[in-house]
């Protein structure tokens, strides 16, 4: 039994009795750091690098290992398939290119799954969501921009009163963001457009964020639970994409735009440039964040241990991109610089990062997970943050549509099914990131994607069949959910 708390009486009458002022309030912010400081105990205690170092020992030793295991394994995996690779294929750098764009489509699925795993919740139905935003964008491309013609009168009015019903969900639920996307994706049925590669992959997003519009009423409005509900609507969008391309048909994707999207790369001028920018950014993130805990008078990590990071991801970096912008072709073939997909999930990774770590609704998605009845409490609107993380889920499943829809040129009634969830749902959960909500970041899915796409990649080089492919993949999912529980069993007897 969890020892009891001191009430909010108490908390009162101390605060007037010591004379404190109020969190938060005109006279504790113009107080000296030192006052500041003292009124945070053990987080203002300063620690020297080997302190920091065996801080972060005995947090692993308690259960918290984050994406460590995941990063020992990807080293792991690395090592193995290049020496079982005899033909030297594997470590090639048209392999290690192409892994990065095999790859991506799950992956981002994954970020967006990172937000519904965060609430304790699961999204089964992101895959075919996927795919249904992908249907509706190549069916808009091949139709030659007639929508009402390519589905069918009765089709589209039953799409356009769907979205139309998105609309309003998400004002009841107060999403806005919700509300404009699938907005704009009714003005984009309404008025029609001639192909265009741009609206045609805002419109696949749209779509995106009306599934998950549907969705998040279902499970935060209505009550449902986010299993039954996501894999009902599996099957529903599994259907509706058999409506809008047929059994057996394929829509092709011949747009240069689309197809560039995970094909295409940068040039080595702007390769080094996203170089700079991309680490010249970690590097002031950093070194701000150490900074402004310092002014505040907290606990910040010693000099010396962030400037290590720095020079760590700095030259990390340096070598990815000096490699990626060496000429990777075949025979006469030139390919060189870094694919279009890397400063994708870049760019999605930040954001994501940035809403989770530095927004009041990226820490109640957390204590949402952590404890939903204690969130409530709290005051914070449970119901709406559990409506939102299925409407990002969904729009990333939009855009992870978009990319792996560009890697193979076509979209088919099977596209988003199968695999595609199965591997983003691992991404996640190998990467770090908790199947009982409250513990995990959207890095996570990246590091678990890089895992995942090596295992296949690694597997399909060495001739493995697909059953080989498949008991791996199952394996090594099984094990980070055992690293999970073995890890949240050991952090709550650490904690007693």
């Amino acid at each position: 039994m969890a020892a009891p708390t001191e009430g909010p009486e108490k908390a009162d009458l101390t605060k007037k009795g010591s004379g404190a002022t109020e969190p938060g309030s005109a006279a504790e912010r113009a107080a000296p750091a030192s006052t500041r400081s003292a009124d945070f105990g053990i987080d203002t205690t300063a620690k020297t690098t080997s302190e920091a170092v065996r801080a972060y020992l005995t947090n692993l030793r308690n259960g918290d290992l984050g994406a460590l295991p995941a990063l020992l394994g990807l080293l792991a995996l690395f090592i193995l398939f290049t020496g079982l690779d005899s033909g030297g294929t594997f470590p090639s750098l048209l392999n290690l290119a192409n892994l990065l764009q095999q790859g991506a489509g799950s992956t981002i699925i994954a970020m967006g799954l990172v937000f519904v795993l965060l609430t304790g919740e699961i999204d089964l139905a992101a895959g075919t969501a996927s795919g249904l935003a992908a249907s509706v964008m190549a069916l808009h491309l091949v139709a030659g921009g007639n929508l009402l013609g390519a589905m069918g009168t009765t089709v589209f009015i039953l799409f356009a009163l769907v979205v139309v019903l998105a609309i309003a969900l998400a004002l009841i639920l107060r999403i806005w963001a919700g509300a404009a996307f699938s907005a704009v994706a009714l003005i984009l049925l309404a008025i029609g457009f001639p192909p265009n590669p741009w609206l045609q992959m805002l419109m696949a997003v749209c779509v995106g964020v009306v599934i998950g519009c549907l969705t998040g009423f279902l499970v935060a409005k209505v009550g449902m639970p986010s299993f039954v509900v996501t894999l009902a609507l599996f099957i529903a969008w599994q259907g509706v994409i058999l409506q809008l391309i047929g059994d057996g048909g394929t829509l092709g994707l011949r747009d240069p735009v689309l197809f560039a999207v995970a094909n295409g790369n940068l040039s080595t001028l702007w390769s080094w440039v996203l170089f700079a920018v991309a680490a010249g950014g970690y590097a002031a993130v950093l070194l701000n964040r150490q900074a402004s805990r310092r002014r505040l008078g907290l606990v910040a990590q010693p000099t010396g241990l962030v400037l290590l990071k720095i020079a760590a991801v700095v030259v990390l970096a340096a070598i990815a991109t000096l490699l990626l912008t060496q000429n990777r072709g075949p025979g006469s073939v030139v390919i060189s610089g870094v694919p279009y997909v890397v400063p994708i999930v870049l760019v999605l990774m930040v954001i994501g990062t940035f809403v989770l770590d530095r927004t009041r609704f990226g820490r109640h998605v957390y204590a949402v997970g952590g404890n939903r009845e204690a969130a409530r409490r709290a005051g914070i609107n449970v119901v709406r943050i559990r409506a939102t993380v299925f409407v990002i889920s969904s729009a990333f499943a939009a855009i992870g549509a978009i990319v792996y829809s560009s890697k193979v040129g076509s979209v088919s009634p099977t596209s988003g099914g199968g695999n595609t969830l199965l591997f983003a749902v691992g991404a996640a959960v190998i990467g770090g990131t908790s199947l009982f909500g409250g513990r995990g970041r959207i890095s996570n899915a990246v590091i678990g994607g890089a895992v995942l796409a090596t295992v296949n990649n690694g597997l399909g080089l060495l001739g493995m069949p697909a059953s080989v492919v498949f008991l791996v993949n199952g394996v090594v999912l099984l094990l980070a959910a055992g690293v999970d529980v073995l890890s949240r069993r050991r952090s709550a007897v650490s904690t007693r």
